[in-house]
């Protein structure tokens, strides 16, 4: 049975797993689930439509599944989603989706929200990234798998940010950031590859000199977009594919 502490709120509709634990003067909301491991801790709020994973932990004063802070929200029945094994720590924020978009708000594995980190509604975090203190997202942002924000990160509503991209502390990010690239400034500018971090995550010295070619071709050789993604089509490395992949969609525009 789940241990909850004697001061905290838990309404009797919410579903706990056998060994969560509910840490002192929590508040957990009716339509809340939170999955077998997980730890909630004290003055947390967990509220709204909101889905937790396993093996997760949410330290005090989080705030997790409240409605967005959006003035088109109406009341809406919307949700928030966590899947296994992130980390929340004290006083970040995680908001529900809007009826105007996808409806939810939505993260992966094996992520790490640090201190005042901010996930506005209807945005999609992908797998072990990591949120330095007061990183903050608007609404509708997409963070890709192993992203890392520096610390006060801010992210413009609708941008892109692809897989293993680094945002250095304190860049203001308006337009969306390609897989594999290191941004900083306000605006934030290109500014290399993540090198160190696809070492860290396996990536072989080849690997990594196929990725810096193509950051090259995008930023370096004084092509257009539209050139520099037939060159990187035409090159093919398969290293590359999530590059050519995030290109090839609309949005925001790519850093430059």
């Amino acid at each position: 049975m789940a241990r909850v502490h004697a001061s905290a709120l838990v309404d009797p509709a919410a579903v706990l797993a056998d060994d969560v634990e509910i840490g002192p003067y929590a508040v957990v909301g009716p339509h809340v689930s939170i999955g077998a491991g997980s730890t909630v801790g004290a003055h947390t709020v967990l509220t709204g439509c909101t889905r937790i994973g396993a093996r997760n932990r949410i330290f005090q004063f989080a705030s997790v599944g409240e409605v967005p802070q959006d003035r088109k929200y109406g009341g809406e029945a919307t949700r928030t989603v966590l899947g296994d094994d992130n980390v929340v720590r004290e006083f970040a924020s995680i908001h529900a989706g809007t009826a105007q978009d996808r409806g939810e708000t939505t993260i992966g594995n094996g992520n790490f929200f640090l201190a005042y980190t901010h996930v506005a509604h209807d945005c999609v975090i992908g797998n072990h990234t990591t949120f330095s203190n007061n990183a903050q997202l608007a609404g509708h942002v997409q963070v890709g798998d192993y992203v890392t924000l520096g610390g006060f990160v801010g992210v413009h509503q609708f941008c892109r940010v692809g897989a293993h991209a680094m945002l250095a502390a304190g860049a203001v990010v308006l337009q969306d950031v390609p897989p594999f690239v290191t941004v900083a400034g306000h605006p934030a500018k290109p500014a290399g590859t993540n090198n160190e971090g696809l070492r860290r995550r396996g990536f072989s010295a080849e690997d990594i000199a196929t990725v810096r070619r193509a950051y090259r071709t995008l930023y370096r050789a004084g092509l257009s977009l539209e050139a520099a993604r037939a060159a990187l089509a035409a090159e093919a490395a398969p290293v590359t594919a999530p590059l050519r992949a995030f290109l090839e969609v609309s949005g925001r525009g790519i850093v430059r």
